[in-house]
């Protein structure tokens, strides 16, 4: 099952706070993007969190797992209507990862 693009839209706007976010439909569902990194996937409506030690440190809850068969584990985040707790877990994650790669 696909995401709704409504709910896409309600991700992103949700961690807004944390940059310019901008997501991208890859293989059937989304990645989501802050400031041009990818940190996260938005597959069947669920939103995943790449794992960082920084994300890890701010979750309410931590819970690993595929956001579809065969993929690497990441961090599920259950609670996404608290507004600021996502930008902060975003813009915590993007600290950690590394910076885009130029072209």
């Amino acid at each position: 099952m696909a995401s709704n693009p409504d709910y896409v839209q309600y991700i992103a706007d949700q961690c807004s706070g944390a940059g310019e976010i901008v997501t991208k439909k890859m293989f059937g569902d989304y990645g989501i993007y802050c400031d041009g990194k990818i940190f996260g996937l938005i597959c069947d409506n669920r939103f995943y969190l790449k794992p960082t030690k920084a994300g890890k440190a701010l979750l309410r809850e931590t819970d690993l797992r595929p956001p579809y068969d065969g993929a690497k584990d990441y961090f599920y985040i259950a609670d996404v209507d608290d507004r600021d707790y996502l930008s902060s877990l975003v813009r915590a994650t993007c600290k950690e990862l590394p910076d885009k790669k130029r072209k």
